[in-house]
């Protein structure tokens, strides 16, 4: 070929027109301007037309909302790892509480044990009060102390009670006199009698002289013996004065703590017999060292309960000092309000200060109870 000549053949200007026609670059054919207000009335059609179609979706296919919350069985699981919902799952609070074995419900506690609440309690917790009508002279106590059985707590004084015991004394005074004289007059029947005895013996005094001195003799000897029956009454009066004043100091009937007084000096109380309420009275000894919890469990743990069953209680006021119970009593009724049984747990080593009218929350395990039946079946 010869330099300057064209090496392009037909067939090579055959492929560049194909290649023209099939290329993708924008044709500079000449359009006319679309019409504005033909676009501006499509637009809020094609808006709506969008919404409707997003709430149908919504509608009928509620899980695109919540992915997580789809049925496990339109989640595919992958291969090598759990399935989808797992992993959609939200995480739980690690502190979440389990409100459903914390409150209180008739249809009982899980297997293995029993839960309930209730008060500490002291069985043994007296009200003292005034037996007779006097006035307060002295309190020998103060709100906590601590008393032994015997103490003095409170003294009283009533003028009446002193009065009756000296009129007491005076009376058994009046019968030792009495005796005395009856004592003199026995002497003299006695001497009479002798005397008479002895003339008769030698016929100097006459049968009816005899007789008349031994009836007189007879007559002193009662005197003698009826002086001594009133000094006996007499004695009675003086115990029966002396009672009222003995009750004027009031002592500790066993050991414990005052839990509450309202003895004041000066002031005035009435009889036991006259005092028809507790805040009438003088003070309240409650023996803190024998002390009880009183728990209301379901009633439908019935059948499980029995005394000796173990646990523990927590005190709100020490919810860190646990310690163990054991079912002492069960009550012979259920509440028909609140549908649960009262137990009475015995403490065993509770925490020091412990108070009455504290509330607990208990725990009684059954295990022991369940391994002990399925070993006594054959």
């Amino acid at each position: 070929m010869l330099p300057g000549m064209s090496t392009i053949t037909d067939h090579d200007h055959r492929i560049a027109a194909t290649l023209t026609s099939l290329s993708l670059e924008r044709q500079h054919a000449t359009y006319g301007q679309p019409h504005k207000p033909a676009r501006r009335a499509l637009l809020p059609l094609t808006l709506t037309t969008l919404a409707a179609a997003a709430l149908t979706i919504i509608f009928y296919r509620p899980g695109i909302l919540h992915p997580w919350e789809m049925p496990a069985s339109a989640i595919p699981a992958s291969q090598n790892g759990p399935r989808a919902t797992e992993a959609f799952r939200p995480a739980e609070r690690a502190d979440k509480k389990d409100y459903r074995q914390s409150t209180p419900s008739r249809q009982g506690s899980a297997i293995g044990e029993i839960t309930g609440a209730g008060t500490v309690v002291a069985p043994r917790t007296t009200t003292v009060f005034s037996k007779y009508e006097a006035r307060i002279t002295g309190v020998a106590v103060e709100l906590g102390d601590r008393v032994v059985a015997g103490q003095v707590l409170v003294t009283l004084d009533d003028a009446v009670a002193h009065i009756a015991l000296e009129k007491a004394e005076a009376a058994r005074s009046a019968a030792k006199l009495a005796l005395a004289a009856r004592d003199i007059d026995l002497t003299q029947a006695r001497a009479a009698l002798d005397r008479l005895e002895s003339l008769a013996g030698r016929h100097a005094a006459s049968r009816q002289q005899l007789e008349e001195s031994q009836a007189a003799f007879a007559r002193a000897s009662n005197a003698v013996t009826q002086a001594r029956q009133d000094i006996a009454t007499a004695d009675l009066g003086i115990r029966s004065a002396e009672e009222p004043l003995a009750e004027l100091t009031i002592r500790a009937p066993f050991g414990g703590t005052v839990t509450r007084l309202n003895a004041h000096v000066g002031d005035t109380v009435l009889a036991r017999a006259d005092s028809v309420r507790e805040n009438q009275s003088l003070l309240t000894i409650t023996d803190t060292a024998s002390m009880a919890i009183d728990a209301d469990v379901a009633e439908t743990n019935i059948a499980s309960l029995r005394p000796g069953l173990r646990g523990e209680a927590v005190l709100d006021g020490f919810p860190d000092r646990a310690f163990a119970i054991e079912v002492v009593r069960i009550a012979p009724t259920a509440s028909i309000e609140k549908g649960t049984i009262t137990v009475r747990l015995a403490l065993i080593d509770p925490p020091e200060g412990i108070r009455p009218n504290m509330a607990a929350r208990i725990r009684i395990s059954l295990t022991d109870t369940i391994s002990q039946n399925r070993d006594s079946k054959p």
